[in-house]
């Protein structure tokens, strides 16, 4: 009888050993339940990295398992609408994005404007450039080397430019390259004096470090001032009401994003100038998780 209590008091302590190393081995940020986990879509624009990386850290303080998936711009809005992506803060609308909108629109949750109006894309030039209109441009083709420096094809800036190339009828070459590229390439210009036109928006680093303007577009292929936007799959409403209530919380603006991009334009690290921010802007970030 002594025997069978013995095995089963050890038998008992066995069991409770595995439960508590497979609690041990349950990541429950500090809360007791499992972490969640949200996976944040963005193309890497400038302004995309800035945003995500200050939205990745503020759902790790909120307790989340954060995925960061880097797509082009057609993917991305396909991701959300399939339910692969659970949300971006950089989409542009009603413009920039505005096919791919179209397209995937209605399975797409918008979920508000983060920088309401104070976006701008079109074609950037540096401030010496004596031409100040698109319509210019094929007067002056010589100057830029007939060559329209663009960004990643996906891009909505850059259907857009097809279309300028055509309603303009530009004698010029749209070069695709990538964000990063196309600020290099602009840079250089600069440095040398050089004419160069570029496919621009803003907010963007670039207009606080050079001086330019944007070239008139009288045809409005560009369209106006628009939307920086927050999209969600549809149902993350219904399946995680605390993830989409700091995303209709998050709202900033032009100059914080803008600083948040300078700082990594500057060789700051990603996650450290998102970092920099949110220490600078706790009473924000607080808001946006609800705490104040």
């Amino acid at each position: 009888m002594v025997r069978k209590i013995g095995s089963l008091l050890a038998l008992v302590g066995i069991v409770l050993v595995l439960c508590l190393v497979s609690a041990g081995c349950t990541d429950t940020g500090g809360t007791g339940e499992p972490k969640k986990t949200i996976r944040i879509g963005y193309v890497t624009w400038d302004c995309a990295i800035a945003s995500s990386n200050v939205m990745k850290q503020v759902f790790e303080e909120a307790g989340y398992d954060v995925e960061m998936i880097a797509v082009d711009a057609g993917p991305l809005f396909q991701g959300l609408a399939s339910g692969e992506v659970d949300f971006t803060t950089t989409g542009w609308l009603p413009h920039t994005h505005a096919h791919y909108w179209e397209e995937y629109g209605d399975r797409i949750d918008y979920v508000n404007e983060n920088i309401p109006g104070a976006a701008r894309i079109g074609l950037v030039v540096p401030a010496y450039v004596t031409i100040d209109s698109i319509e210019e441009m094929n007067d002056v083709a010589d100057k830029f080397g007939g060559r329209i420096v663009g960004i990643d094809p996906g891009a909505g800036i850059m259907t857009r430019t097809e279309q300028a190339i055509e309603e303009y009828d530009l004698n010029y070459e749209l070069i695709a390259s990538s964000s990063a590229s196309m600020a290099a390439e602009l840079g250089r210009a600069i440095d040398k004096g050089e004419w160069v036109v570029v496919t621009g928006w803003s907010p963007h680093w670039k207009f606080g470090r050079w001086d330019l303007k944007f070239l008139d577009d009288p045809k409005g292929v560009y369209g106006a001032a628009e939307d920086i936007v927050t999209l969600a799959r549809q149902d993350l409403k219904t399946d995680d009401p605390e993830a989409y209530a700091i995303l209709q919380r998050f709202r900033w603006t032009s100059e914080d994003i803008a600083s948040v991009m300078t700082d990594i334009a500057d060789g700051m690290p990603e996650e450290e100038a998102a970092k920099k921010w949110i220490e600078n802007n706790r009473d924000t970030v607080d808001f946006w998780l609800g705490k104040a």
